[in-house]
């Protein structure tokens, strides 16, 4: 079979343990909207993908990119417009406090800068990160990226706080109670770094607690800890790669969303629609203070005139087709047909999200809670089966991810919750 031998090619060239989605890998070939097509020409709804933020293969974009290599690409070394006129947009949907940005290729990179960043400018090492955080994949991150890492892989300078969990723990605590407890984990890390001889530099989180199950953040918690963080010393910074450009509906950026304005600001994917494009924005006296320290920082590819076209045509789609306000309307749809859904089928535990970004918590037991990791497996590959792509987070992988591209509609919303039902109703 063609996929078999293309998966022997890979597998010799790549290496067999170079990740791969589903049991039976997926051969894409084309991609337009919130489609993708497989090499047999089966189209499949994305219900996943952040990375094509505003659609897969968007004219708009592709049109952009086309007509600015056509005519120049080269580095931030040399004026030109489009640099400006990107980071001029780009910073003005942010809090005023928050007036310069530094570009990247990715959100890793981007994650590596704002760590060098609030080292440098704080004076101090150790960064707060969740016990279950992707922030990316460099020497650096993925110190910080603890579902990758062990504790000794994180050394001395990095401490993680629980997950939290109010799915499970809210029938014993009020809001309240809940963002106190969850604050105080910030603390003891803060007090087990002074204990260690190490002062804060900074929380890193991101803006959705993605990859930790999408949980929903009690009122408060947020607010407490960074406080807690910069009475330390520290700053906070929010990585926006997975929330940001309007995916939670609300608000253009899930640090908004929380009420809490970061010191640092990270990006990465959707910012270029799959362009390699990131970036670092921040407060002004971050930024200066860290370029005295580093005259020369540069990256050669970041932010070069391509890639920011690619950027101002996703801003310019995301306004022009009201994408965020699509977020809104839409994924309150989905919420609202997932948990009548949820009333029909005990395997799921707990709904959840925001815009169009959604967790749905695969259980054994409704009673005790227990983690459906197995489940979870099986549906995320029947889905795929069906032609609905999605995927499966949390510390036990026990929780469906719904993430698609900004264009999605209720007729694409209907298609995967039906076939989200037709999978429960056969297992």
């Amino acid at each position: 079979m063609p996929d078999q031998d293309l998966l022997q090619r890979r597998h010799r060239v790549l290496g067999k343990r170079a990740p791969l989605f589903y049991d039976t890998p997926l051969h894409l070939v084309r991609g337009e909207g919130v489609w993708l097509y497989d090499a047999e020409g089966k189209r499949y709804l994305d219900a996943y993908n952040n990375v094509p933020h505003v659609g897969h293969c968007h004219p708009r974009v592709s049109e952009a990119i086309a007509k600015q290599a056509s005519m120049l690409n080269t580095s931030t070394r040399y004026l030109h417009e489009n640099i400006v006129e990107y980071g001029e947009r780009l910073v003005s949907t942010f809090d005023a406090s928050l007036p310069m940005v530094m570009f990247c290729c990715t959100g890793s990179e981007a994650n590596e800068l704002a760590l060098r960043m609030a080292r440098e400018c704080t004076g101090n090492m150790g960064i707060i990160c969740t016990a279950h955080s992707y922030h990316g994949n460099t020497a650096a991150v993925v110190q910080v990226s603890s579902f990758l890492s062990t504790e000794q892989q994180r050394g001395r300078y990095v401490r993680t706080i629980p997950v939290i969990d109010p799915y499970r723990e809210r029938a014993s605590m009020s809001e309240d109670e809940l963002a106190n407890r969850y604050a105080e984990d910030v603390q003891a890390a803060i007090d087990a770094f002074e204990a260690d001889g190490v002062r804060v530099a900074g929380l890193l989180m991101c803006s959705g607690l993605s990859c930790e199950g999408l949980p929903d953040v009690p009122a408060g918690y947020l607010a407490r800890a960074v406080e807690k963080v910069r009475r330390a010393g520290g700053v906070y910074i929010s990585d926006e790669v997975q929330g940001g450009f309007g995916r939670f509906g609300s608000h253009f950026w899930g640090h908004q969303k929380l009420g809490v304005t970061p010191d640092i600001v990270t990006m990465g994917k959707p910012m270029g629609n799959g362009h390699p494009l990131a970036g670092v924005v921040a407060r002004r006296e971050l930024i200066e203070d860290f370029a005295e320290r580093n005259p020369m920082y540069f990256n050669t590819f970041a932010g070069n005139p391509v890639s920011c076209a690619a950027g101002m045509a996703v801003l310019d789609v995301i306004a022009d087709e009201g994408l965020q306000q699509n977020a809104q309307t839409v994924g309150q749809y989905v919420l609202e047909r997932l948990r009548a859904l949820a009333q029909k089928h005990a395997a799921i535990g707990d709904v959840r999200g925001s815009g169009l970004f959604f967790a749905v918590e695969m259980v054994e037991d409704r009673a005790d809670k227990s983690p459906a990791g197995s489940v979870a497996r099986r549906v995320v590959n029947a889905m795929r089966e069906r032609g609905v792509l999605i995927s499966r987070i949390g510390v036990h992988d026990n929780i469906l991810k719904i993430r698609p591209p900004m264009p999605f509609t209720a007729v694409h919303a209907d298609q995967l919750i039906d076939t989200l039902d037709a999978v429960l109703n056969a297992l």
